[in-house]
């Protein structure tokens, strides 16, 4: 099943909404009590991300029919709601600040993320960006659009496919901390280019624009990636894990890739499989 277009409208206007509301007058105004750690001194949470997920949690049900909702600020209390996912009619996956780190310590790499699942299977995906209001957006079956608010959509291409040697790619630096770290760093001498932004959302996007052509994730939180994997998989892309299975938003455990071009995921899973067996 598929969102109409008015309820594609409505959440992306929601989403703009709470950024204006919540997060863009919080920006580089934080104060030390306005920032928190979660599980550790880089896992941060700001008054930012909590308003702008009230906000954005409670429009939803005004929008869609009974969904369950799963923001990130929610599971991190309650981690049994992710279990939810796979069961429900209607479920909508929340990222209110994606890029935390970034967004409390003034850099303007952050964004929002919002995807819609049905009955499991991701079937939206939105990934905006607060600072300049524009945003990149799918539908299943339907393609993705790059827009803004003074321009019609523009449809975006299908991505290229090129060698490995040409590859720019995006990897955390936690990997290289790794024990396998120095074997990687091996790896990483054929791609051309790699790095990390701290910041799922402008990862897909630049992926989505053709300026990346893989993601290597060491995590499978469902706000970090389910919009962002729509998006890529309608662009012709692919994302796997790393030992073969399939990505799936109902999936929370397992270091994953997303390629922009399918046919060079099952090249990717054969050159990183390996990492796999020392991760989990």
């Amino acid at each position: 099943m598929h969102l109409d277009q008015s309820e594609q409208s409505a959440l992306l206007e929601l989403v703009r909404k709470a950024a204006k509301a919540e997060i863009m007058p919080r920006f580089r105004y934080l104060d030390g009590g306005d920032i928190r750690s979660k599980s550790g001194p880089d896992d941060l949470v700001t008054d930012a991300d909590v308003g702008a997920e009230a906000v954005i949690t409670a429009g939803v049900r005004a929008i869609l029919s009974d969904p369950i909702v799963v923001g990130e600020e929610a599971a991190a209390l309650n981690p049994d709601i992710i279990s939810n996912i796979g069961s429900a009619e209607w479920g909508v996956i929340i990222d209110p600040v994606d890029g935390t780190w970034n967004f409390a310590n003034g850099l303007s790499t952050f964004g929002v993320i919002l995807a819609v699942t049905h009955k499991g299977e991701t079937c939206f995906g939105l990934l905006y960006d607060p600072v300049v209001d524009d945003w990149i957006v799918a539908s299943k079956g339907e393609g993705v659009f790059f827009g803004r608010p003074d321009a019609s959509p523009i449809r975006l291409p299908k991505l290229e496919k090129r060698p490995l040697s040409e590859m720019h790619a995006i990897m955390p630096n936690v990997f290289f901390r790794e024990a396998f770290g120095p074997k990687l760093a091996e790896q990483t001498r054929s791609i051309r280019r790699f790095g990390s932004y701290r910041c799922a959302c402008h990862e897909y996007r630049l992926t989505a624009q053709g300026r990346n052509d893989f993601i290597l994730n060491m995590t499978m939180n469902p706000w970090d990636h389910a919009a962002g994997v729509l998006v890529i998989e309608e662009l012709g892309g692919a994302a796997g894990l790393l030992d073969g299975r399939p990505y799936s938003p109902t999936e929370n455990l397992g270091a994953f890739l997303v390629s922009a071009h399918a046919d060079n995921l099952p090249i990717l899973q054969d050159k990183f499989g390996w990492m796999g067996e020392h991760l989990y």
